[in-house]
């Protein structure tokens, strides 16, 4: 019995002991900016997947800029714009 009364005050003791360590350290509090709530969301040009912003590949292309979901979008973006821009050189080289 007195071993289990020990036991009982040992536990009672560390629970005061990590109530009173853990009231001093700092909670964290969420922020309260509405942008990090609010999460504006762009279109993928080439897979039409919609991607938040902050988590979006930039690239800035004919002056404008341009989100991508990943790097594979952005290389295979590209390279659809290369094949328009040749193919429309190679008609007017044919009709001019």
């Amino acid at each position: 019995m007195t071993r289990l009364i020990l036991f009982v005050i040992l536990l009672l003791l560390l629970y005061v002991m990590l109530h009173y360590f853990i009231k001093d350290i700092p909670i964290r509090k969420k922020k309260s900016n509405t942008e990090s709530e609010s999460e504006e969301l762009v279109q993928d040009p080439h897979c039409q997947t919609y991607i938040s912003k902050r988590s979006a590949v930039k690239k800035i292309i004919s002056g404008r800029l341009v989100y991508f979901c990943n790097q594979e979008c952005m290389k295979n973006y590209i390279n659809e714009i290369k094949k328009k821009v040749d193919k429309a050189k190679l008609i007017r080289y044919v009709s001019g």
